[in-house]
């Protein structure tokens, strides 16, 4: 049974495979609802909701159960990416959208502009949950960010200090110093900057081997470019380390907001991001950082920010104390101001 499955999906037309596929997994979330005790509410993520809105509407009919649907994007926008706007699926998935996204009894989404979307194109009222983050992204000390540093050197020549300097008395990074006598943590004098892009690959890793060959084929007298894999721990304490983030996030549906540049906010990083329909939603020009429409525009803004990046007095410190001066509220104190009275309202 399961070899006849796996040749389904293998082989054959691409509509019947996506047809083979949302049967088996309908069957199996069903059943693993079923096997599950009844709770008071269902709150669920879309996307992915092809087959999981329509089974869990089912779920919640049967059960008596509140379903609270969760829109951070629009399915058939994402799978438009890959099969064409005008691909059958695409047209598939949209009205499937379209319809059962309408059963649920209260709806959450990511920005404003998808409320309204949401409202005036899909009849759905929602009300905006806005992504924050976790209390774990935040500055990040500079005894932690030599410990970090001093990690990755081990692995990455990118964050080992030049070889003439080299000491006894004072263990050195690419960027920190520790003085083992004082015990005393300071940047080195002249340190690079450290521009970070949180990136996925384009969500296939294999991909990474190509971008990398084009990086080791760039004559760059100034700048190394490092593609390290961090541990879940260490990349908050990165992001807290760096002083530049670049964003090149571009929502499919063009209402959603990258989740990596609230991460980044979290830890006071002003951003770079590339401009899309509801970018300022989150990122404010020349506030909390730039944004741009190009690759031209965005030299120009390195070039800006990162002259005299170690003054206290430069365009990049001065977005980085915006930031820290806006009081940002994290995703617990958001949850408790906008989702709990949403559920203590539709009690079974």
């Amino acid at each position: 049974m399961y070899v006849c499955f796996f040749v389904l999906f293998s082989a054959g037309p691409r509509i019947l495979r996506y047809s083979v596929k949302v049967t088996v997994q309908s069957i199996i979330l069903f059943y693993t609802l079923l096997k599950n005790d009844t709770p008071s509410y269902i709150l669920l993520q879309n996307p992915p909701g092809l087959p999981s809105i329509a089974v869990t509407w089912m779920f919640c009919l049967l059960r008596r159960t509140k379903l609270i649907i969760d829109w951070h994007n629009y399915g058939y926008s994402i799978l438009s990416l890959t099969n064409g706007p005008k691909h059958p699926v695409v047209h598939i998935a949209r009205w499937y959208e379209h319809i059962f996204g309408r059963v649920s009894h209260y709806n959450l989404c990511v920005t404003n502009a998808m409320k309204d979307d949401l409202l005036v194109n899909w009849n759905i009222r929602a009300t905006t949950l806005y992504d924050k983050p976790a209390s774990t992204f935040q500055e990040s000390p500079l005894e932690l960010q030599h410990k970090l540093f001093m990690k990755l050197s081990t692995v990455y020549s990118h964050f080992k200090a030049p070889s003439d300097s080299a000491s006894l008395e004072v263990e050195k990074s690419a960027f920190t110093e520790f003085n083992l006598k004082s015990g005393i943590v300071s940047y080195r004098k002249e340190r690079p900057a450290i521009l970070i892009s949180s990136t996925s690959w384009t969500g296939k890793g294999p991909l990474k081997e190509y971008y990398t060959g084009l990086i080791a084929k760039m004559e760059l007298k100034y700048i190394q470019i490092c593609t390290p894999w961090l541990e879940a721990e260490d990349y908050p304490v990165l992001l807290g380390s760096a002083d530049l983030g670049v964003c090149l996030h571009k929502s499919s549906s063009g209402l959603d907001l990258p989740m990596k540049v609230v991460d980044m906010f979290g830890c006071c990083l002003p951003v770079c991001a590339i401009n899309f329909h509801c970018l300022h939603e989150l990122v404010k020009h020349e506030e909390n950082g730039f944004i741009f429409e190009n690759s031209q525009e965005l030299a120009e803004q390195l070039k800006i920010l990162f002259s005299d990046f170690e003054s206290n007095s430069s365009k990049l410190n001065r977005l980085r104390q915006n930031l820290r001066e806006s009081k940002q509220i994290r995703w617990d104190e958001s949850w408790d101001q906008t989702v709990l009275p949403l559920f203590k309202s539709c009690k079974p």
